[in-house]
């Protein structure tokens, strides 16, 4: 009777554990979107929405952290239940580092200058849904523990790096040409670098949710541990 109840327990706490990173993760994708949204159009109300959010999601990794470590400390997981707790702890702090992405993004909004006629800003949304639909494709991998689409999804980021390295040399070019918008230009590199680096921790979430799906690294990663 009393392992029975251990095994409800320590089901609970998973259940828990999963529900954490998909609230974070919800709110880290509203917050692509609406950095983006906001950066667009101008709306600095909705970017300070988005760098308010980031406090939340900061508070919800730091619950998965106490809840992790209560876990491994009481409950003592092994393999398949270890990884699990494991690629929790770990795919929360990759899920923050998205919202600091998304914030940084946020806090350029007011230092755009031009916005409506401004050729460079129009580069930036599309790559930026590329980056956001991994994010959202890893997350619906890690609840449903796919790690064919995990390691699909790994594959996609060298689109998203093929696309930085196109609008870092359009950006480069434009400011040559209009040496008037280089301060503008300089802020939408950053941004464009925020965008890629999102792309960058998707992938880290795709490997961790292989290894927890599979206790396997991906082929090009077999010499490696999972990615902090």
């Amino acid at each position: 009777m009393v392992a029975e109840h251990t095994v409800k327990a320590f089901d609970e706490d998973i259940t828990r554990l999963r529900g954490l990173v998909a609230e974070m993760g919800g709110l880290a994708e509203l917050s692509i979107a609406e950095a983006m949204d906001s950066l667009v159009s101008g709306n600095e109300e909705l970017a300070k929405g988005v760098i308010a959010r980031d406090k939340r999601i900061d508070q919800l990794e730091a619950e998965v952290d106490r809840l992790s470590v209560r876990v491994l400390a009481l409950r003592a997981p092994m393999a398949d239940d270890l990884r699990e707790v494991i690629a929790a702890l770990k795919i929360a702090g990759v899920i923050e580092r998205i919202g600091d992405y998304a914030k940084n993004i946020a806090k350029r909004v007011g230092h755009i200058e031009g916005r409506k006629r401004f050729e460079p800003l129009t580069l930036l949304p599309v790559m930026n849904e590329m980056a956001g639909d991994m994010v959202h494709d890893v997350l619906t991998a890690y609840a449903a523990r796919d790690a064919v689409a995990a390691a699909e999804i790994v594959q996609r980021d060298a689109k998203v790096d093929a696309f930085y390295d196109s609008v870092f040399r359009n950006f480069v070019s434009y400011m040559v040409e209009n040496p008037a918008t280089i301060s503008s230009v300089a802020q939408l590199m950053f941004v464009a670098r925020n965008i890629e680096r999102i792309g960058d921790q998707a992938t880290n979430i795709a490997e961790m949710v292989h290894y927890a799906a599979t206790g396997t690294y991906l082929p090009e990663r077999e010499d490696v541990p999972p990615p902090a």
